[in-house]
């Protein structure tokens, strides 16, 4: 393992996540000492800010120190939050282009940094997405994969458009989330209930002790539908639902798909 003494060593990892709808000054710097670490010029990190910014680069700076290394500083300490992580992407895509294979040892440090510093982001496949608590990701992780083997891709993709809609920058589709995360569970119910129209309420009103849902569980279920739809309609009186809201919901329906994939069934 390549990279500084604290990424080679893991220390500092895995902070309590305290950033989401930011982009801290050690993020901005990190990206670039990242890309510098990476064998970068001050003129790549140039090209790929001016991209994500949408700027031209300043013509008359031609210098790689101390005017374009002073520009690309600006440009990425002045910028909007979002646009950081516009940024990041922007060097994952410009390392697969330019030097393959360098854009895998980017992501691992970012996620480092991200880790360290207790930022609620991740990378995956190149892309910022949202970041949980271990639990979360576990939870959301397993199901979709076990909802991949089972060749359920409808439930899986609902499930994965929820995760992306929690990650949507400026701000999370948190309704979306939410619509979503209960799609795939619903879709999940549908084909082990073999009821291919019937809401997650009433598949679980008739087949609970077929899909091995015990009770009290089978009530807390269907309970937890009957919230997603009331979070819905909240949102047309003007009362959006929380991001922590969002994120339980997420949790739970991927833990429930887990337990309904993994559950022997009478």
């Amino acid at each position: 393992m390549s990279g500084p003494f604290s990424h080679r060593h893991g220390y500092g990892d895995q902070q309590e996540i305290t950033v989401r709808e930011d982009a801290p000054e050690v993020l901005r710097a990190g990206l670039i000492s990242i890309g510098r670490e990476l064998g970068m010029t001050y003129h790549e990190l140039r090209e790929v800010v001016c991209t994500a910014l949408r700027r031209f680069p300043d013509t008359s700076n031609w210098s790689e120190v101390p005017n374009v290394r002073d520009e690309v500083v600006e440009l990425v300490r002045s910028c909007e939050w979002y646009h950081v992580y516009d940024f990041a992407e922007g060097l994952y895509q410009y390392l697969l282009a330019r030097r393959r294979g360098e854009e895998e040892e980017f992501e691992q440090r970012l996620i480092a940094l991200f880790q360290q510093e207790g930022i609620g982001w991740q990378v995956v496949v190149g892309q910022i997405v949202t970041r949980g608590a271990e639990e979360f990701e576990h939870a959301v992780g397993a199901a979709v994969a076990q909802l991949g083997d089972a060749n359920l891709h409808t439930a899986r993709a609902e499930l994965q458009e929820a995760r992306r809609d929690l990650s949507r920058r400026p701000e999370p589709d948190i309704t979306g989330t939410v619509q979503h995360c209960m799609a795939a569970l619903e879709a999940t119910a549908r084909v082990l209930a073999a009821e291919p129209r019937a809401t997650l309420g009433e598949i679980v009103g008739r087949h609970a002790v077929d899909l091995g849902i015990p009770r009290p569980l089978d009530t807390a279920l269907q309970q937890m539908w009957g919230y997603a739809s009331e979070m819905g309609r909240h949102l047309r009186e003007g009362r959006n639902p929380a991001r922590k809201e969002a994120e339980l919901l997420l949790s739970t329906a991927s833990a429930m798909i887990n337990y309904l994939l993994q559950r022997p069934r009478t």
